[in-house]
């Protein structure tokens, strides 16, 4: 069932099993945020269970293009068009959120990013191998994240 995130009374619906959920929850709820101001597009997730194509396309990338697979479990999904850029979230119960922009018509603009929520530890599949930088957040608090540019055809 899909669930429409909102960015001004912020739930943990859907992500309670993560340790760090309500961190996660102001996560998301700052993507949603994002999408409302910048696209006027309403953020939407489905649990991971149900979105079995969207995982599938977010661990093609990450383990062709970097050989990356999360041990974590995926709670939700999100997956959708805006203008003329593909976005695919994932949120995965550790509190990682990982995304893939993937413009439909420039190459040089594709990238898959990582946000850490707060107070979760940089995932070992990623440790060392990234630098990340830190963002504050009204509703997620300290958010660190990092990207890598996506050089092959998805």
């Amino acid at each position: 069932m899909s669930y429409n995130v909102d960015f001004k009374d912020v739930s943990t619906l859907g992500l309670e099993s993560s340790p760090v959920a309500e961190a996660l929850a102001g996560l998301r709820a700052h993507e949603a945020r994002y999408f409302m101001n910048k696209y006027k597009h309403e953020f939407t997730v489905v649990p991971a269970i149900e979105s079995k194509e969207t995982l599938d396309y977010v661990n093609t990338i990450l383990k062709e293009e970097r050989g990356i697979e999360f041990a974590a479990k995926p709670l939700e999904t999100s997956r959708f068009q805006v203008e003329n850029i593909n976005w695919a979230y994932v949120f995965y119960e550790d509190g990682l959120e990982v995304n893939v922009l993937y413009t439909v018509d420039d190459p040089k603009k594709r990238a898959v990013g990582f946000k850490l929520s707060e107070g979760m530890e940089v995932p070992e599949e990623l440790e060392g191998k990234f630098k990340f930088a830190r963002q504050k957040s009204k509703l997620a608090g300290t958010i660190r994240g990092s990207y890598f540019v996506i050089k092959g055809e998805y």
